[in-house]
């Protein structure tokens, strides 16, 4: 069972909830939802979501991913990213962990 995770907001979980899946702006802007491998996520905090509060660490297995999941080069940061290019079933998400 590889897992992937995702940051988000606890409102955006919550009405992910009542809708049976999640979705981001970027899935609209760049065609995938951003995910990090566990070592990537305390990166991903410090360059995306300094100062903000209220955040969840989405823990997603992605053999239960319904959308197709693509690990994808980061030329910003010299690392590979795990993408998911649809949106994120909420019965992958195995855990929601606060932040």
């Amino acid at each position: 069972m590889p897992v992937i995770y995702h940051v988000t907001t606890a409102g955006d979980w919550a009405s992910a909830q009542l809708q049976g899946f999640y979705t981001h702006p970027s899935l609209e802007a760049e065609g995938f939802i951003h995910c990090s491998q566990d070592h990537q996520v305390s990166g991903v905090l410090e360059r995306y979501f300094a100062g903000k509060t209220d955040l969840l660490k989405l823990v997603i297995d992605t053999d239960r991913l319904t959308s197709p999941f693509v690990f994808d080069w980061s030329p910003s940061t010299q690392d590979t990213f795990p993408h998911i290019y649809g949106t994120i079933n909420t019965d992958a998400v195995i855990d929601v962990q606060p932040l």
